[in-house]
């Protein structure tokens, strides 16, 4: 949704005086969009990925070292791609994103102590669920 002409202007005020208070943080602040550098960072990975996958073939064929060193580059741009993909996307984790209330709340509105239980006593809990109905 668009900002209105008088939230334009006051934002622009609130831009300025963060330039006139702290420049060194407001040009850090302003430099980039952080989904931009996180999405160079998944091509980067994902490059490396590749990079490696050759060597590591190449090197099984030729010199086992080089092998290794291909797995070792693959397997660096595999967490470099995980670590950061969610914020390539955008993607939100469940229960992050504050509810109307402020705090944040568990799937089916339980609240967040609901996601602290074991795997096992969730799956449990299902299961009666379901069988009681």
């Amino acid at each position: 949704m668009p900002l209105s002409e008088h939230e334009q202007r006051l934002l622009e005020q609130i831009e300025r005086a963060l330039v006139d208070d702290d420049p060194k943080f407001a040009s850090t602040v302003r430099t980039g969009d952080r989904r931009q550098k996180a999405r160079r960072k998944l091509q980067i990975g994902i490059g490396l990925v590749l990079v490696g996958l050759v060597v590591l073939v190449v090197g099984a064929l030729e010199f086992w070292p080089l092998g290794v060193l291909g797995f070792l580059v693959m397997f660096a741009g595999a967490v470099l791609g995980i670590l950061s993909y969610k914020n390539a996307t955008g993607a939100v984790s469940p229960g992050a994103a504050p509810g109307p209330a402020g705090g944040s709340t568990a799937v089916g509105g339980k609240g967040p102590k609901a996601r602290r239980q074991p795997l096992k006593n969730r799956l449990e809990e299902r299961f009666r669920r379901r069988y009681d109905q």
